[in-house]
């Protein structure tokens, strides 16, 4: 075969591969926090199988603010044709659409896909603050009312609700102090400008910090002095949960496909591995039995946040 006719049958046999092997789709993750916290350590290590087992090219963006709920909303307002997904911890959803007065969104607006992980919340402490126990922070709240700070990693987040649900079970006023995620909020505990956090357990051995007590179920394996508030008659239970959602109004087909996806990736040795050394416990559940918790999840905390008067005004 001479060259022209060799160029043009190679030419004919690139245009033939292609059409049978398409780019791959894209499909983009949006995490609505900034990176480096919890929910995108997740989104980091899910990142590569999670792509694999989607065919698609995965692309994660960081759109940060007011409590999750800048990026969610952009979710919300997305096309739903299965290319964008929120990865997001559940505050924003679940939280968030009560606190909020003008909330940009509803808990309906988003369809839940699957869980991702699950762990109890923590209330901890630095060593140095001489705080060991629930019974410490209540005596030392009283001795200066509505003055003792405790951080948490935005308005309206679990922390805030967990110590709101706390300091209602004590009959204590604090001084809440908001940061921009947990990173801010360990920040300012090293420096000395709040004793209390309520947050995610990985941060207690992260940031050698004391574990005063579980908003769980049960004690961690890994701090097994620190005692669970139910064990103390406080029924204070607030899980940490992250979870996958898409816009309502998302083909069932594409819901369905991304949940199997996940729940594939969730069995993948590299992934388990990776987050059990990242202290992020996986808990999956597929998109009917989410979609019930979700719900529940979201009646509690607006029951929380009007019992406690906690709702935004403006």
């Amino acid at each position: 075969m001479n060259s022209p006719a060799r160029l043009a049958a190679t030419l004919v046999a690139g245009f033939l591969f292609a059409l049978a092997s398409p780019a791959r789709a894209q499909i983009q993750v949006i995490i609505p926090w900034p990176a480096g916290g919890g929910t995108d350590i997740i989104g980091r290590l899910i990142q590569p199988v999670f792509a694999e087992e989607l065919g698609a090219q995965l692309v994660i963006r960081n759109i940060g603010g007011a409590t999750g709920t800048i990026g969610t909303a952009e979710v919300v307002r997305a096309k739903p044709d299965g290319t964008t997904l929120l990865l997001t911890s559940m505050a924003p959803v679940v939280i968030q659409p009560s606190f909020r007065a003008n909330a940009p969104y509803a808990v309906e607006q988003l369809i839940p896909v699957c869980q991702v992980a699950e762990a109890p919340a923590v209330l901890m402490t630095p060593k140095t603050s001489g705080i060991r126990s629930i019974a410490d922070i209540a005596a030392r709240a009283r001795s200066m009312p509505g003055q003792m700070p405790y951080a948490s990693g935005g308005v309206g987040g679990l922390g805030h609700l967990a110590m709101t649900g706390l300091t209602r079970a004590l009959g204590i006023e604090m001084n809440h102090v908001p940061f921009r995620g947990s990173g801010d909020s360990v920040l300012a505990m090293q420096q000395g400008t709040v004793a209390l956090l309520t947050a995610e357990a990985n941060l207690v051995q992260q940031y050698g910090l004391h574990a005063v007590a579980i908003f769980g179920e049960r004690r961690l394996p890994e701090y097994p002095e620190s005692p669970t508030l139910r064990e103390l008659g406080y029924d204070l239970v607030y899980p940490l949960w992250t979870g996958l959602f898409a816009p309502a109004g998302s083909p069932d087909s594409a819901v369905q496909r991304i949940d199997e996806a996940c729940a594939r990736t969730l069995r993948t040795p590299a992934v388990v591995q990776g987050m059990t050394r990242a202290a992020h416990p996986i808990r999956y559940l597929g998109r009917a039995e989410f979609g019930a918790y979700v719900r529940a999840e979201a009646a509690k905390y607006a029951a929380l946040i009007t019992a406690s008067g906690l709702r935004q005004v403006d």
